[in-house]
């Protein structure tokens, strides 16, 4: 028998709905299933996210020690796999067998009580995000991958609804990220992005120092990349300089800023989706001071 955490539960209940609760009660016979078929025995307790659960493992055959993860097939996670075999462990945790139809994955194993978020220098950690996301988006995205073209147009058709139920300054706020992306919208980019590059998600590891995990690649701009970790530990008064940091690494800062901007849209609309009475404090913030800068 498997532990399912509580808020692993929870969180594919709240944002998944049946298909959530299937995925959850499906999960001990996926575990058996995969165990058997890839010879694995688990070695520890369960690990999970907003989305997956991850089981410490190791081959029978060989000893190898590796992560077991599952987690619910969508638009986002299906393309994990695809994203970490280009990337065949630069810069990101390496991928050691893939089953299509569920999604599930075998992973190299990392260390997952050394994470980037507990290293307590802001600027170390984010210097480190940074050189990740360099060799990342470095490799020509594949094939088939969902696209920041595409969901660049379809964030500028929601904005006219979407800011109709909003407050006047977050109204204001979302137009505006909403214009910074009309003016870049027509070069989306090419470049493998991870999309979800933060603090949490860069572990330990022993190929090499630090790894990025659980991706949810696309094609499109690098820019598009950066606003995950300039969230953490958000401060507004150091924001730019550390948005300077991470936009030196993709090259152009015009069009880094407008693809930051569009990740706030992102999140508001999504905000908005949900049903909250407004947009994040933190990110309407983010993007005032990116706006000003702009002007």
């Amino acid at each position: 028998m498997i532990h399912v955490p509580e808020e692993l539960v929870q969180s594919q209940t709240k944002y998944n709905g049946e298909a959530g609760r299937a995925f959850v009660a499906g999960l001990p016979e996926r575990v058996e299933e995969f165990l058997g078929r890839w010879g694995l025995r688990v070695t520890g307790p369960s690990m999970y996210g907003m989305a997956s659960l991850v089981l410490p493992v190791r081959r029978e055959a060989d000893g190898t020690r590796a992560a077991l993860k599952m987690q619910l097939l969508d638009e986002e996670t299906e393309g994990e796999p695809v994203g970490l075999r280009v990337w065949d462990g630069a810069g990101a945790v390496r991928l050691l067998d893939h089953d299509g139809a569920t999604g599930t994955m075998l992973l190299e194993r990392l260390d997952e009580a050394r994470p980037l978020s507990a290293v307590e220098d802001t600027d170390e950690a984010l210097g480190i995000v940074a050189d990740l996301l360099a060799r990342l988006v470095a490799v020509p995205a594949p094939e088939g991958l969902r696209t920041l073209g595409d969901i660049a147009a379809g964030m500028l058709a929601d904005v006219p609804e979407a800011v109709a139920g909003l407050g006047a300054d977050d109204a204001a706020v979302l137009r505006d990220c909403a214009a910074a992306v009309r003016e870049v919208a027509g070069e989306p980019g090419d470049r493998l992005l991870h999309w979800d590059l933060h603090f949490g998600n860069v572990l330990a590891g022993a190929r090499e120092p630090w790894l990025a995990i659980d991706p949810k690649p696309l094609a499109g701009d690098p820019g598009f990349d950066l606003l995950p970790a300039l969230m953490d530990r958000f401060d507004p008064e150091r924001l730019l300089r550390r948005f300077d940091l991470l936009a030196e690494v993709v090259g152009d800062r015009r069009r880094a800023t407008a693809w930051t901007l569009g990740r706030v849209l992102q999140n508001g609309l999504w905000d908005v989706e949900d049903g909250e009475p407004g947009l994040d404090p933190a990110q309407v913030a983010a993007a005032r001071i990116l706006l000003a800068r702009r002007a």
